[in-house]
C-alpha cells in the first residue's frame, strides 16, 4: 500500500526523465494535483512501460513504486467521482454555486486531456485578452530573452519582467534560503534579490524583442523609479517598447537605499502621486504592485485606484529572517524576502481584504480595478483559490524556481477540468465566487458541529491523533490494544486537529449535526 500524495512527492522530477517523458509526465500530473490528467495518462502506459520506468528510476533512495502508484491514482478514480457525489447533493442546497448540479458529476468523457474537450482558460485582464491567468512574476525567473521565450512556448500567457532601473544594482552571493518540514520540498524560500542587473536598455530592447516575437502573449514591464522623472521616462520606455501594461514595483522590500520599494507601498501618498503621474504619462494600463508589509492593504489599494490604476498586483514579498549559516553573505545576515507555499494564506487575505471591502466597495473600486494575485501559487488548485476571491490573474514565481516552466501543463488542465467537471464555460464565471461565503467570526455558525469520521479500513494505527488530541486536544481519542483509535463522543469537540495529523488520511468529516445542550 503507498500513499498517492506521498509516492508522487518523491519524484525528484529529473530532467531528462530516466524514466520515460510519458512516465514522468504522468506522475507529475499526479504530483500537482491534477488526478484526472495522471489517470488518463497512466491508463494509456502499458505494464512493460511502468515496470521500466521503475528500473530507470535514479532516485538517491529507492525507486519510485510507478506500478503502484498507477494503481493508487485509478483507485483515487472512485474516491473523487464519490466525493463529487456528495458535493452535488451539497449544491442542490446551494445552486447558486454551481449553475447545475448533474454538471457536478464527472462522466468519462470529462476526463479527456485533449483541449477539445475542455473550456477555455481565455479572460480579460485590464482591458488585455489574456490565453489563460498564468504569467511569471517579476523576480528572477524573467531576467532575459531566453529563459522567458521558453515559458511562454511552454504555454504561460505572459510575463511581468524583473523590475527594470536606472540605478546600479549589485546581487550579493548567496541570496536564496529555504525553510523545510520533515523532508519535504521547501515549503517557504527567502531571497535577497533586488532588481534587474542589466543596463535598462538592454532590458526594454529585450521586452520589444519578445513582443514582436511573441504578439499574442501579453507582456508587462515592471518598473521602479527614484524620482517623478524616473518613474516616467521608464515607464514611458516599457509604452515605446510594445509592452502591453507597466507594473509599478512599490514593494521590493530588501532595496539598499531608502525611498524605494516597500518604502513607498508602506506611504499611500506616494503611492497615489507615483500612480498618478505614470498613468498621466502612458496610455497602456498601470498596475502598482502591493507590499504585504502594512497592516491592511486597504489604504493603498485605494491610493492606487484614485491614483488610475488599471489593475492591482498583490503581494509582494514577506519581510523575513532565516538563521541559516549557509546563506550568511560575509558571515553577515539580513531582513529580505520570503515566498513559496507557506505565504499563500497571508496572500489569499490581503487579495480579500482588496476585492471585498466596504470601504473600497463605495469607491467603486471592484468595478475598475482588476486584481492579480501572487504568494504560494504551486498548484491549479492554489491558483483556483486567488480567482475564486476576485483575481483575474495569477502570478508564479517560487514554483518555476522550484520546479520549472512546465508546471504550466497541470496549472492549465487541472483548472481546466475542475471547470468541465463543475458546469463552468467560462473561466470570467469563477472571479470571486467564493467572496459571498465569506462573514466576520461573529457570523460564523456556532450552534452546529461535525464530528471526525475514522475509516478503519485505511487506518494504520500510527497513534498520530491520539497523541495530539491527547496533548493538543481535548482528550477525546483512545487507542487500544487493536491500535484503532475510538472518538468519545461526550468531549469531542469537533475541531479536527485528529483529521489535520493523519498521515494517511484515514479520517474525514461526519455530517454536520447539532450541539448537544452544555445545561
Amino acid at each position: 500500500m503507498i500513499h498517492l500524495n506521498e509516492e508522487a512527492a518523491r519524484c525528484l522530477l529529473c530532467y531528462d526523465a530516466p524514466c520515460g517523458e510519458k512516465v514522468a509526465r504522468a506522475i507529475r500530473a499526479a504530483r500537482f494535483d491534477n488526478l484526472w490528467t495522471a489517470v488518463e495518462l497512466f491508463n494509456q502506459l502499458s505494464e512493460e512501460e511502468l515496470v521500466q520506468g521503475e528500473k530507470a528510476c535514479i532516485h538517491y533512495d529507492k525507486p519510485i513504486r510507478i506500478a503502484e502508484l498507477a494503481k493508487e491514482v485509478e483507485s483515487q478514480k472512485s474516491k473523487v467521482e464519490s466525493t463529487l457525489r456528495s458535493l452535488t447533493a451539497t449544491l442542490q442546497d446551494r445552486p447558486e454555486d454551481c449553475k447545475t448540479a448533474n454538471a457536478v458529476r464527472p462522466s468519462q468523457s470529462d476526463c479527456k486531456t485533449g483541449t477539445e474537450a475542455l473550456p477555455s482558460l481565455e479572460i480579460n485582464f485590464c482591458d488585455m485578452v489574456c490565453e489563460n491567468p498564468f504569467f511569471l512574476a517579476s523576480s528572477a525567473i524573467c531576467t532575459n530573452y531566453e529563459m522567458v521565450a521558453r515559458a511562454l512556448e511552454a504555454g504561460w500567457a505572459g510575463v511581468f519582467y524583473k523590475t527594470i532601473t536606472k540605478g546600479e544594482i549589485r546581487e550579493v552571493s548567496p541570496r536564496f534560503d529555504a525553510v523545510r518540514k520533515e523532508g519535504t520540498p521547501f515549503v517557504g524560500f527567502r531571497n535577497m534579490e533586488q532588481l534587474s542587473e542589466n543596463p535598462y536598455t538592454k532590458d526594454f530592447d529585450i521586452l520589444r524583442r519578445l513582443k514582436e516575437n511573441y504578439p499574442t502573449k501579453r507582456i508587462i514591464a515592471s518598473i521602479m523609479g527614484q524620482t517623478e522623472e524616473e518613474w516616467i521616462e521608464l515607464a514611458k520606455m516599457a509604452e515605446a517598447a510594445g509592452c502591453d501594461a507597466v507594473e509599478l514595483n512599490f514593494s521590493c522590500p530588501q532595496m539598499k537605499l531608502t525611498g524605494l520599494g516597500s518604502d513607498i507601498g508602506q506611504n499611500s501618498e506616494l503611492v497615489l502621486f507615483y500612480t498618478h503621474f505614470v498613468t498621466e504619462a502612458v496610455k497602456i494600463p498601470v498596475i502598482p504592485k502591493m507590499t504585504p508589509n502594512v497592516k491592511t492593504l486597504t489604504t493603498p489599494a485605494l491610493a492606487s485606484f484614485f491614483g488610475g490604476a488599471k489593475g492591482i498586483s498583490a503581494i509582494n514579498t514577506i519581510k523575513s529572517i532565516t538563521m541559516s549559516h549557509e546563506s550568511e553573505v560575509s558571515g553577515k545576515i539580513t531582513v529580505s524576502g520570503y515566498s513559496g507555499k507557506a505565504v499563500k494564506p497571508i496572500a489569499l487575505r490581503m487579495v480579500y481584504e482588496m476585492a471585498d471591502n466596504p470601504v473600497l466597495h463605495k469607491a467603486g473600486i471592484e468595478k475598475h480595478v482588476d486584481i492579480s494575485g501572487i504568494g504560494g501559487i504551486e498548484t491549479w488548485r492554489d491558483a483556483l483559490e486567488f480567482i475564486q476571491l476576485g483575481c483575474r490573474n495569477v502570478q508564479v514565481c517560487t514554483a518555476v524556481m522550484q520546479y520549472g516552466n512546465r508546471i504550466i501543463d497541470d496549472l492549465k488542465l487541472g483548472l481546466q477540468t475542475y471547470m468541465k467537471h463543475h458546469g463552468y464555460n467560462k473561466l470570467e464565471e469563477m472571479v470571486g465566487k467564493e467572496l459571498p461565503n465569506f462573514v466576520r467570526p461573529s457570523g460564523l455558525d456556532r450552534e452546529t458541529m461535525v464530528y471526525p469520521k475514522i475509516d478503519r479500513d485505511v487506518c494504520i494505527g500510527c497513534g498520530r491523533c491520539y497523541v495530539s488530541c491527547q496533548d493538543g486536544g481535548h482528550q477525546a481519542i483512545s487507542f487500544g490494544d487493536d491500535r484503532k483509535p475510538q472518538i468519545n463522543g461526550s468531549k469531542c469537540v469537533g475541531c479536527h486537529l485528529c483529521r489535520l495529523v493523519c498521515p494517511t488520511g484515514a479520517i474525514g468529516l461526519a455530517k454536520r449535526v447539532a450541539k448537544r445542550s452544555s445545561r
